[in-house]
């Protein structure tokens, strides 16, 4: 077994996670990124970091965006498994149940935000990471402009993988 796969499968004994989760979630390990570059300060003024591949079609959709009078700024790009592990097990430490808190956020090794290449969006007239987002035009923009740059709304409406709905959340893959 990798070093990458131990520190999963211990994350996930240690945080209560269920030995079936990538079956039910039908979510695949993410493998964490080397290849990072800069791509500039998040909304609280923290740097960021993205997968190499994908900081020119992230400037790109963001170039495209502004010049059409929209604004998408970034909350968050990069995640390391360890923060994953930070994160879940800070709301595990507050009461909340691991049932409740996989329905959020994904179980370490299984975040796109491992890769570098997901990131969370917002824009000026909206709370951060809610549901509000949906209704700005920046959503209705990256709606119908985010796959002529290959990004993509990782978890929709009722998706398949139990994750709730994010319209916030958007992963570049590759064609």
């Amino acid at each position: 077994m990798t070093a990458y796969k131990q520190l999963i499968e211990t994350a996930h004994i240690d945080l209560g996670i269920p030995k079936d989760y990538a079956q039910k979630t039908k979510l695949t390990l993410q493998t964490e990124s080397t290849d990072l570059c800069d791509v500039g300060s998040d909304i609280y003024d923290r740097p960021q970091k993205i997968a190499q591949n994908a900081l020119k079609p992230w400037s790109q959709m963001k170039a495209q965006a502004e010049q059409d009078g929209i604004t998408i700024n970034i909350v968050s790009v990069f995640r390391s498994v360890n923060r994953q592990i930070e994160i879940i097990q800070s709301k595990l430490d507050k009461g909340e149940r691991i049932e409740d808190i996989l329905k959020i956020s994904a179980a370490p090794g299984y975040s796109e935000h491992h890769t570098g290449r997901a990131l969370d969006l917002t824009t000026n007239d909206c709370r951060v990471l809610a549901l509000e987002f949906e209704n700005t035009a920046a959503f209705s923009w990256l709606e119908k402009n985010a796959a002529l740059f290959s990004f993509h709304l990782s978890y929709p409406k009722n998706n398949p993988h139990g994750i709730s709905y994010e319209p916030w959340h958007w992963a570049y893959r590759e064609n």
